[in-house]
């Protein structure tokens, strides 16, 4: 993606938004977003899937009355993981990437979040069945329609970028990433980022760090005691401008409904780790030298 400016370097994830989570009311989710704006957070990302196809259109009901301007925000969301959810019966998980399906949920996107473009559209994860022309002709489409303004994926490694690319540009993907699950820069994902300039965002960018209380978790948080003074910041902050160091230029996506954890992501962004704090905290995380 070579304009990657429109977005804000922190994503609001709205995956516990709805019924995968916090259950927030339509005033709420207005309330949040208006929080989320005041910080700089413009960007919500979304997928169908989410609240078992039920989040995409209770965001835009509460969008619809929230008086915000569609032009001071940004979308993104993701289709192709078939569950079997209520409004959606399957037999099994599966994906689906033909070229009538991408358009079809491409549009019940729209209408979900009340919106006549996505900012940003990915495909959720990688099907073996994919087929990289169905999907550049659907794209194509949505392109051309005006639709969608750029086209990306999540969870797909640099070869099945490239093979999409046979047919369609790939602006972005989303990938795990943080501290504690950093395979992302040793398996080739991010250096593919840079080198094709795509929009590099990172789901669950805290990690397991609050999850867990493992050895890993617990040499983490030796080593940020220092720098929590060190840097005036908390333990979520560190984590997030552990990330924002990287030079693939990383937007983290905080999944989160909580104002207060939206205000302490956002302050993120003002933490700049020093080359060699930036190391102490991945040899916490490694348990060892770097090689």
């Amino acid at each position: 993606m070579k304009n990657t400016s429109i977005y804000s370097k922190i994503i609001a994830g709205t995956m516990t938004w709805g019924s995968w989570g916090k259950k927030l009311s339509q005033a709420e989710m207005i309330d949040l977003m208006h929080h989320c704006l005041s910080l700089g957070v413009t960007t919500f990302d979304h997928a169908d899937i989410y609240g078992g196809y039920t989040n995409e259109a209770e965001f835009g009901k509460a969008f619809a009355t929230s008086e915000i301007d569609r032009e001071k925000i940004q979308l993104i969301t993701k289709c192709g993981i078939q569950l079997d959810a209520e409004s959606r019966r399957n037999k099994v998980k599966h994906y689906s990437y033909t070229k009538d399906y991408i358009i079809w949920s491409a549009e019940q996107s729209l209408k979900n979040l009340k919106t006549d473009y996505l900012d940003l559209f990915l495909l959720h994860r990688p099907s073996p069945l994919m087929h990289p022309d169905e999907i550049g002709e659907a794209i194509s489409n949505l392109h051309a329609t005006g639709k969608i303004k750029a086209f990306g994926v999540s969870n797909f490694t640099p070869s099945q970028i490239a093979v999409l690319e046979t047919t369609t540009p790939v602006s972005g993907n989303q990938v795990e990433f943080s501290l504690t699950a950093n395979e992302a820069m040793h398996d080739g994902t991010l250096d593919d980022m840079i080198i094709n300039s795509r929009m590099a965002m990172a789901w669950s960018p805290l990690g397991g760090f609050f999850r867990s209380k493992n050895k890993q978790a617990q040499r983490i948080q030796l080593a940020m005691k220092p720098m929590k003074e060190k840097y005036n910041a908390s333990e979520d902050q560190l984590l997030l401008a552990w990330i924002l160091k990287h030079p693939a230029n990383i937007y983290p996506v905080v999944g989160t409904a909580t104002k207060e954890r939206v205000t302490a992501s956002a302050g993120a962004t003002s933490v700049a780790l020093d080359q060699e704090d930036w190391f102490i905290l991945l040899e916490a995380s490694k348990g060892q030298e770097v090689p």
